[in-house]
C-alpha cells in the first residue's frame, strides 16, 4: 500500500506552477503590451497635467514640489491597492490556469481601466465626506496637507504589512480606519476650538457596508454553489485543477467572464477611493486649475442660476424669523455641518450663501472666468451649501415637501457638477497604478485564495461562484455610491463555497483573515492619527 501511495503523482504547489508559467514566452508579449500602455498613459497624463497647470495662475516652486510628492504618495496607495484588491480579481483565473498569469494581469488591468474611466466619482466623494469639514475647506493649509499625507501613508504601511503575510486585507477598510484616526486626532488636538472629528453618520453607513459585505459574500456564494450543483450537471466544473493545463473551454470562458466582471467593477468602485484624495491634493496645491470644474459651460451656468433662484425661494419659506444672520454665512453653515444641529439662523445663512454664490457665478458667466483669488472661496461656498442640503434632506429638518425636495436636489446636482469632478487624466493615473501594483504583488494573494482558505484545492465552480457574487455585490455598491471591499467579498465567497462543498476550512488562514479584518480599523486609525499629529507639529 505504501508503494502504491508513493506512486500516485501529487500536484505541485501553486507557487511552483506559477513560477514556471511566468518563464514562458507569453511574458514577452504581455510585457510589451504593458510598456506600450505605460508610455501612452504617462504621455496622456503629462500632456493634460501640463495643459491644466499652464492655464492656471503660476504657483511657487514649493507648491509644485508639494503637488509632485503628494501625487506620488496617492498613486503609491493605489499601487499597493493593486497588491490586494486587484490581485483578488485575477486569483481564480490564474489559479485554475484559465489564463496565463501575465495575460490575466494585463487583461485585468485593461478592465480596471475601463471601470475607472466610466466611474462617476460618487464613491470617491462619499469617502471625502467622512473627513472633518474644516480640513476639507482648508486643504491648502498645513493641517490640510497633514491630513492627506497621514491618511495615505498610514494606509500604505498597513496594506504593505498585510500583503507581506499574504493576507487578503481590505484597502477600503484601511482607508476608513485612516480617516477615523485623522478625525479623532483632529478633535483631540483642537476640540476646545470647536473643531470637528468624524462624520459619525457617514462613517456608520460606510462601516455597515464593509461589515455586511463579507456576510453577503459568504452566504450568496454558498447558495449559488449549491444551486449550480443542483442545476448544472457538468462533472468537470466541480473538479480542481490537476496540473498546469487549462480547463475545458466552457469552464475557461466562464472564469474569464467572471474575472472580467470583477476587474471592471473593481475599477469602478475601488479605483475611486484614492481619486477623492487626489482631487483634494490638486485643489490644495493648484486651486486656480482644480477648485472649480472649468468644463462647465455657459449653458450649464444659466441652468445653475435658474436652480439657485428656485432653491433660494424654497429656503426662504423655511427661514426662522427669530434668526439673526452672523457676519459670515459660510461659518454658520459649516457649524451646522459639523454639529448636525439646526439653529435659528441656519436656514437663513444657507439662503444667503445660495444667493451670494448665485450672484457671483452670474457675474462671471463661466466658472473658468472666476478670478483666481476667488476660485477657492466659490468652491468652498458651493461645497458647504451642497453638504448642508444633503444633511437637511436626510434629517427631515426643516420639513420640505416632495416638490421642495426635488427643487433642492436639482440645485444640489448643479452645485456638485461644479465641484465634484474628476479629470480623465486622474482616472488614467489611478488605473495605471492599480495595474502596476497587480503585476508586482499578485502571486501571494493568488496562492492564499486558491489553496489556503479551504482544506481542498479550489474547484472551477467555486472560483466562478465567488467571482459572480463579488461582481454583483460591487455593482450594487456602485449604484448606491458606497465603497465596498473586493477582498472581503471574494475571500468570504471562497470560504462560502468551501463550506457548501464540505471541503473544510483552514481555520488558521480564516483566523488570520478575520484578525486582519478586526485589527485593520484600529491599527490604521492609530497610525494615521499619530502621523497627523506629527505632521501637524511640523507645519506649525
Amino acid at each position: 500500500m505504501s508503494d502504491l501511495a508513493t506512486a500516485i503523482p501529487t500536484r505541485p504547489p501553486a507557487a511552483e506552477l506559477l513560477d514556471k508559467k511566468m518563464k514562458k514566452s507569453h511574458a514577452m508579449i504581455s510585457t510589451g503590451v504593458v510598456l506600450v500602455a505605460l508610455v501612452v498613459g504617462l504621455g496622456f497624463i503629462a500632456f493634460h497635467l501640463i495643459s491644466d497647470l499652464s492655464g492656471a495662475q503660476a504657483g511657487s516652486v514649493w507648491a509644485y514640489s508639494l503637488l509632485a510628492i503628494a501625487l506620488l504618495i496617492a498613486l503609491g496607495f493605489e499601487f499597493v491597492n493593486g497588491f490586494h484588491d486587484t490581485a483578488n480579481a485575477v486569483a481564480t483565473v490564474i489559479y485554475t490556469h484559465s489564463l496565463e498569469p501575465n495575460i490575466a494581469v494585463v487583461w485585468s488591468g485593461m478592465c480596471n481601466l475601463a471601470g475607472v474611466l466610466v466611474s462617476n466619482g460618487a464613491v470617491a466623494f462619499t469617502v471625502i465626506t467622512l473627513l472633518p469639514v474644516e480640513l476639507i475647506l482648508q486643504v491648502s493649509s498645513g493641517a490640510g496637507f497633514a491630513m492627506v499625507f497621514a491618511l495615505l501613508i498610514a494606509a500604505i504601511i498597513w496594506n504593505l504589512g498585510t500583503w507581506w503575510f499574504g493576507l487578503p486585507a481590505s484597502s477600503s477598510h484601511t482607508m476608513v480606519g485612516s480617516i477615523i484616526g485623522v478625525g479623532l486626532a483632529n478633535q483631540l488636538m483642537h476640540g476646545h476650538d470647536g473643531t470637528s472629528g468624524i462624520d459619525v453618520d457617514q462613517v456608520t453607513k460606510v462601516f455597515k457596508v464593509l461589515l455586511i459585505s463579507p456576510l453577503v459574500g459568504f452566504g450568496a456564494a454558498f447558495l449559488l454553489f449549491i444551486l449550480s450543483k443542483w442545476l448544472i450537471k457538468y462533472p468537470a466544473l466541480y473538479e480542481a485543477p490537476k496540473d498546469s493545463s487549462p480547463p475545458p473551454w466552457p469552464i475557461r470562458a466562464l472564469l474569464i467572464v467572471t474575472c472580467t466582471g470583477v476587474s471592471y467593477f473593481h475599477g469602478s468602485n475601488d479605483g475611486q477611493k484614492g481619486m477623492g484624495l487626489i482631487m483634494l491634493i490638486l485643489i490644495g496645491t493648484v486651486p486656480t486649475a482644480y477648485a472649480l470644474n472649468h468644463a462647465v459651460t455657459g449653458n450649464d451656468v444659466q441652468q445653475f442660476i435658474v436652480a439657485s433662484d428656485t432653491a433660494g425661494k424654497i429656503l426662504d419659506a423655511h427661514v426662522d424669523n427669530n434668526g439673526l444672520l452672523g457676519a459670515d454665512p459660510r461659518t454658520e453653515v459649516t457649524d451646522y455641518i459639523r454639529t448636525k444641529q439646526l439653529q435659528s439662523d441656519t436656514v437663513l445663512a444657507l439662503r444667503e450663501l445660495v444667493e451670494d454664490t448665485n450672484h457671483e457665478v452670474a457675474l462671471y458667466k463661466e466658472l473658468k472666468a472666476v478670478p483666481p483669488k476667488d476660485q477657492t472661496n466659490v468652491r468652498n461656498d458651493m461645497y458647504v451649501t451642497s453638504e448642508a442640503i444633503r444633511i437637511m434632506q436626510k434629517s427631515g429638518k426643516p420639513t420640505f415637501t416632495a416638490a421642495e425636495n426635488a427643487g433642492l436636489s436639482a440645485y444640489k446636482a448643479k452645485v456638485d457638477k461644479s465641484t465634484k469632478f474628476i479629470p480623465t487624466w486622474v482616472k488614467v493615473a489611478v488605473a495605471l497604478a492599480l495595474g502596476m501594483g497587480t503585476m508586482v504583488g499578485w502571486k501571494r494573494i493568488v496562492v492564499t485564495v486558491g489553496e489556503k482558505i479551504g482544506k481542498e484545492h479550489l474547484t472551477y465552480a467555486q472560483g466562478a461562484s465567488a467571482e459572480l457574487v463579488a461582481m454583483c455585490t460591487i455593482f450594487a455598491a456602485d449604484n448606491f455610491g458606497l465603497p465596498v471591499s473586493t477582498t472581503h467579498v471574494l475571500s468570504s465567497g471562497i470560504a462560502g463555497t468551501m463550506a457548501a462543498n464540505h471541503s473544510g476550512l483552514q481555520w488558521s488562514t480564516i483566523r488570520n483573515i478575520l484578525a486582519a479584518w478586526v485589527f485593520t480599523l484600529p491599527a490604521a486609525a492609530m497610525l494615521s492619527g499619530s502621523l497627523f499629529w506629527a505632521f501637524s507639529q511640523m507645519t506649525h
